[in-house]
């Protein structure tokens, strides 16, 4: 009589489990908004404190300057020249999206 066991083996590979992909500037508002406690963020801030896949300086730059574009942030004049500075604008949202791009 034989029993109705299945086994599984090291070699066969985990089902792929999907997760969205979000993109680098929705990345950078979802952590903007949600860790984020003061009224503005510099180059410097997010170089430091945001997720790690945006610390990259163009993925930085590129991901701030389109949400500039929708309105989540407005730049600032910094009192140095090789200094970049934002306001974060606050939109009561309760899911906000950037599109992509």
């Amino acid at each position: 009589m034989r029993n109705n066991e299945t086994f599984s083996f090291a070699d066969e590979l985990a089902p792929e489990i999907k997760r969205p992909h979000k993109s680098s500037p929705q990345l950078l508002l979802d952590w903007l908004l949600e860790h984020w406690t003061e009224p503005t963020v510099c180059m410097r801030d997010i170089y430091s404190y945001a997720p790690r896949c945006i610390r990259d300086e163009e993925i930085a730059i590129s991901s701030a300057e389109t949400l500039v574009r929708y309105g989540w942030l407005s730049e600032l004049k910094a009192h140095r020249h090789d200094r970049r500075v934002w306001e974060i604008i606050r939109q009561p949202i309760v899911s906000p999206t950037v599109p992509a791009e």
